[in-house]
């Protein structure tokens, strides 16, 4: 399914509606941005194979990790790419519910969770 820029946009806004209320609130200092598609260096870095697909991307410190050294640095960021998303999605409703579940994985991360812990919980 291919959307424009703006239409993805507004998907992932429409996404992050869904998003439970109690994750919401306990956001800090962590930013939600969109990209095309994932660069080399981050596919490797997520080791994801030639046929695999990166979704989203956290990257930052999560929260069991942070100190009181922490304040004053830049946001945590959350990338959500279109091109996988487009890739594995055929509907709207799909690609809502799509990235509505890739951010709640990337949450998991900013949260502290591995990513055996997130795929064992469906994310």
């Amino acid at each position: 399914m291919k959307m424009t820029e703006p239409e993805f946009e507004a998907t992932v806004s429409e996404a992050l509606a869904g998003v439970p209320e109690r994750f919401k609130k306990a956001l800090s200092n962590i930013a939600i941005t969109v990209a095309d598609e994932p660069s080399p260096q981050e596919l490797q870095d997520a080791c994801i194979g030639a046929n695999g697909e990166l979704l989203g991307l956290y990257q930052g410190i999560p929260l069991t990790q942070r100190t009181t050294g922490y304040a004053g640095v830049l946001p945590d960021r959350i990338t959500i790419f279109k091109g996988p998303h487009e890739r594995v999605c055929s509907t709207h409703a799909d690609m809502v519910e799509q990235i509505r579940k890739t951010v709640l994985h990337e949450l998991g991360h900013y949260f502290g969770f591995d990513d055996a812990y997130l795929h064992s919980h469906g994310y």
